[in-house]
């Protein structure tokens, strides 16, 4: 597969490509969702010994969502000051610890969106987070025993990713 051509379709808050493709002596056209690269991360406070998670309103599930903490990567900006970034702005916590787990695209069909997952450890709530209020966020901050995560069920995939590397990780 080639692509011949990538013309911009639509340039607001997300962006849109339609790209020219050849493949096989066919050429045919593709819309690309270019959300661009995002980080999210399983906290776990070392000191209550409990994962944090937040619960948000999604506008693609139209629903509120228990999820692992994530965010954008903005332009310049390294994916590991992105997340702790992100855990700062979203729990108020101060991140100790960092390890990437996996990046992975989230769906490679139509969009470009890939997702660093970390795992993050902290101890010291710096503020009360909650997210940014000019970004319009309004994220209730949820701390979850090992048990809870465990039987937490959520469609939110970085999330499973995540409860599942606890499980093959678990001491």
């Amino acid at each position: 597969m080639e692509i011949k051509k990538r013309e911009k379709a639509y340039d607001g808050y997300f962006k849109i490509y339609e790209l020219t493709v050849e493949q096989q002596g066919h050429t045919f056209t593709r819309e690309q969702f270019d959300r661009g690269d995002a980080v999210a991360a399983l906290v776990f406070d070392t000191e209550k010994q409990q994962y944090i998670l937040t619960r948000q309103f999604r506008v693609g599930s139209e629903s509120e969502l228990i999820e692992v903490v994530a965010g954008m990567v903005d332009k310049g900006e390294q994916p590991e000051a992105s997340i702790k970034r992100e855990i700062e702005e979203e729990t108020g916590y101060h991140v100790e610890k960092l390890q990437h787990l996996h990046t992975f695209y989230s769906s490679p069909g139509g969009t470009t969106e890939r997702v660093m997952l970390y795992y993050a450890e902290v101890k010291e709530q710096r503020h009360t987070g909650g997210g940014n209020s000019h970004e319009h966020e309004f994220i209730e901050i949820l701390h979850l025993t090992p048990k809870q995560l465990d039987a937490l069920e959520t469609p939110d995939a970085k999330t499973i990713i995540a409860q599942q590397w606890v499980k093959l990780n678990r001491k």
